[in-house]
């Protein structure tokens, strides 16, 4: 499975690494995602979702309930 977001849909962005000659090689900036499981109150189970760290902190503020009620909206399946 890809390195992507479930929520945001951030992805890996593509760079160069810039040496001291200037000499440039392609690299990836990688996304943080971390793996977690969410208990979701209103439907009374569990999901497993893999989120950045930034939409971990969205989750901590918001609430999944809400964050998943914005991102279904937004056409995201989950």
């Amino acid at each position: 499975m890809s390195r992507v977001c479930e929520i945001s849909g951030k992805r890996a962005m593509f760079g160069n690494n810039v040496s001291k000659a200037i000499n440039k090689t392609k690299r990836r900036f990688e996304v943080n995602l971390i793996k977690k499981r969410f208990f979701i109150p209103e439907e009374d189970k569990w999901i497993t979702l893999k989120v950045t760290a930034s939409v971990l902190k969205t989750i901590n503020r918001k609430g999944i309930s809400a964050v998943l009620k914005e991102a279904r909206a937004k056409g995201k399946s989950i």
